[in-house]
C-alpha cells in the first residue's frame, strides 16, 4: 500500500507515497463504487442538483478500515482523473471522523487528505500547508454529503501527515 522506491532513493515524500484508485473524479454529481465481485465500478447515487465531489475521490487498495472498507482518501490533483485510474499521491493528513447510520451506533470512517505526486498546483506536504478555509469546505462538503444520505457525520479532528501514514499503516494491517 505505502510506495517502497529503490535504495537509492532516500526521499521521505517518495517513500511514503501511495497508490489511490480513483473512484469518484472532481466535479461529479455521480458517485462511482468499486464492485469487487464484478471487478467494476458501480454508480451508487447521484448527488443532489449543485452538489459535486470537490476533488477526486477514491480509496487505498488492500486496506480495511473500520467501516469495513477501504480507507477513503481525497486527491488534490490539477485536473479530474477518471473512474479506476490509479494516482501515485503523498499523504498530507487526516480527517478523524465518525459516521452513523440511523439507528445504528456511530463508526470511525476517516478520510484521508493527499495531494498527487504530479500536481503541479497544489503542493502541500501537510495538512497544515492547505488553507484553513480549504479544509473547512472540504469537512461541510463530507457532512452535507451524508446528512442528504441520512446519515450522521462528525468530523472530531484534523491531523497531518504523520498520523495518516499511521492510519494507513493500521488500515493495511488490517486487511487480514
Amino acid at each position: 500500500m505505502i510506495r517502497g522506491r529503490g535504495a537509492a532513493d532516500t526521499s521521505t515524500s517518495a517513500r511514503d507515497n501511495v497508490d489511490v484508485v480513483i473512484e469518484t473524479p472532481k466535479g461529479q454529481r455521480n458517485k462511482f463504487k468499486y464492485d469487487a465481485d464484478l471487478a467494476a465500478f458501480r454508480l451508487t447515487r447521484v448527488l443532489p442538483v449543485g452538489m459535486v465531489f470537490p476533488f477526486d475521490f477514491g480509496f487505498l487498495p488492500q486496506t480495511h478500515a473500520d467501516d469495513g472498507d477501504p480507507l477513503d482518501v481525497l486527491v488534490l490533483m490539477d485536473a479530474p482523473a477518471y473512474p479506476g485510474c490509479v494516482v501515485e499521491a503523498r499523504l498530507v493528513g487526516v480527517l478523524r471522523c465518525s459516521q452513523g447510520e440511523k439507528g445504528a451506533l456511530a463508526v470511525r470512517n476517516d478520510r484521508l487528505i493527499a495531494v498527487a505526486a504530479e500536481a503541479k498546483t497544489h503542493k502541500a506536504r501537510d495538512l497544515r500547508d492547505l488553507p484553513s478555509q480549504l479544509l473547512s469546505e472540504i469537512e461541510a462538503f463530507f457532512v452535507d454529503y451524508n446528512r442528504v444520505a441520512g446519515r450522521s457525520f462528525k468530523v472530531e479532528k484534523r491531523s497531518g501527515r504523520k498520523a495518516a501514514l499511521a492510519v494507513a499503516a493500521a488500515a493495511d494491517a488490517n486487511r487480514e
